[in-house]
């Protein structure tokens, strides 16, 4: 035996029916905390504070990260041709 019952109400409705808690006000102090946050966040999706939190302070420019690269690989910039060397 299948009983089927079909009910239309609102959300709000049920949750009354049912005995639940209204969390809509928290719902949106937690929306308007969160958005806060995001908007104070905002600032440091900026590429130059991006930077400078992401390097050491001491790097100051792609000049010496590209030193420090070669270094690490053993080869300490050797055996590179100079910059304004050209081949013809």
């Amino acid at each position: 035996m299948k009983v089927k019952f079909d009910i239309e109400c609102t959300p709000e409705e049920a949750r009354k029916f049912l005995g639940l808690p209204n969390v809509e006000p928290m719902q949106e102090a937690l929306m308007a905390e969160l958005e806060e946050r995001m908007r104070d966040s905002m600032s440091s999706l900026d590429p130059e504070t991006m930077l400078k939190t992401w390097l050491p302070a001491t790097i100051q420019g792609w000049g010496e990260v590209q030193k420090m690269f070669w270094d690490q690989m053993g080869m300490g910039g050797a055996g590179m041709p100079p910059a304004d060397d050209k081949k013809k």
